[in-house]
């Protein structure tokens, strides 16, 4: 295990203000997660890492996520190659791993995420991002991207309303099949996030101050239902008018696969056709309800 602290700092001085800050925010949410995030190097923690994502994602055949060979490679590289470590620093309980684009977008790629099961809810996830946050602003990075299922809630919940990163674009079947334990053989569409790493709302977020959206107050508001969903939970779509909108997603699209892929597949749809759609035409989501609606705002009405 590598301390962060040994790490060089190349951010420019008249950012030290903000390293600061950013480290200080990862330092107060690894603690309060009951853990320690480090970026590794060590062999044995690099299997460890990849021994995580075999387990949470179990992928088919010989389709591995990450091997110990790449991510020794990434690591030498200069990408971010994390981990968490439980309290007493013994065993690997989160992982974290991503890669710079081309050095004019002064922007990291954060490729994958995973959180062991028995340390979910406790906000390892949260700690981990963080800490992604501070040692990018460390290199000089601005800005860290992400894809995740635009269907997954609590996923949409952590990446919008938790860390407050801005959805830019929606990706239809952007991995293509995947048959592993979570994607099963439904089409992998994504949503690309970009998180500005010195934007205040960025700032506040990783301090715990979240955003907020409630559906109900913005329906209250004016705000017009472009998704629903009908009595018997299926997708309903409906005219957008006004310059906000609310676009749902199902409780728990991964039981929907299993237990009704045909509802699922509709969704899936549903979902690429309205927010796939409204983004293409210059929407901004700017929320989302953890009860399931993504929050957008016309940027031409603005």
């Amino acid at each position: 295990m590598t301390d962060m602290s040994a790490a060089t700092p190349f951010a420019p001085e008249a950012g030290h203000r903000l390293v600061a800050e950013a480290l200080a925010a990862a330092d107060a949410a690894a603690h309060a997660a009951g853990c320690h995030v480090w970026p590794i190097s060590a062999l044995a923690d690099l299997e460890a890492a990849c021994r995580l994502f075999e387990g949470i994602w179990k992928p088919a055949g010989e389709n591995a996520l990450a091997t110990t060979e790449l991510l020794r490679a990434m690591d030498k590289a200069g990408s971010y190659v994390a981990a968490a470590f439980d309290d007493d620093g013994d065993e690997l309980v989160g992982a974290c791993i991503g890669f710079f684009g081309p050095p004019p977008d002064g922007t990291l790629h954060s490729h994958i995420a995973g959180v062991s099961a028995r340390m979910r809810g406790r906000s390892v996830g949260f700690a981990l991002k963080t800490h992604q946050r501070g040692w990018a602003l460390q290199r000089g990075a601005t800005q860290v991207s992400w894809t995740f299922d635009p269907l997954v809630r609590r996923n949409a919940y952590f990446n919008i309303g938790k860390l407050a990163a801005r959805p830019a674009q929606y990706l239809p079947n952007f991995y293509g099949p995947m048959n592993d334990g979570i994607n099963g053989a439904d089409d992998t569409d994504r949503l690309l996030v970009e998180w500005r790493l010195a934007a205040p709302e960025t700032a506040a977020a990783c301090h715990g101050r979240h955003r907020v959206t409630d559906a109900v107050a913005e329906r209250a508001g004016g705000a017009a239902v472009a998704l629903g969903a009908t009595s018997d939970g299926r997708p309903l779509a409906l005219p957008v008018s006004g310059p906000r909108s609310l676009v749902a997603v199902p409780e728990d699209i991964e039981a929907l696969r299993r237990g009704d892929p045909r509802s699922a597949a509709a969704w899936r749809s549903a979902v690429r056709d309205v927010l796939g759609g409204l983004l293409a035409d210059g929407w901004q989501v700017t929320g989302f309800d953890r009860a399931g609606w993504y929050l957008l705002e016309d940027k031409d009405a603005q």
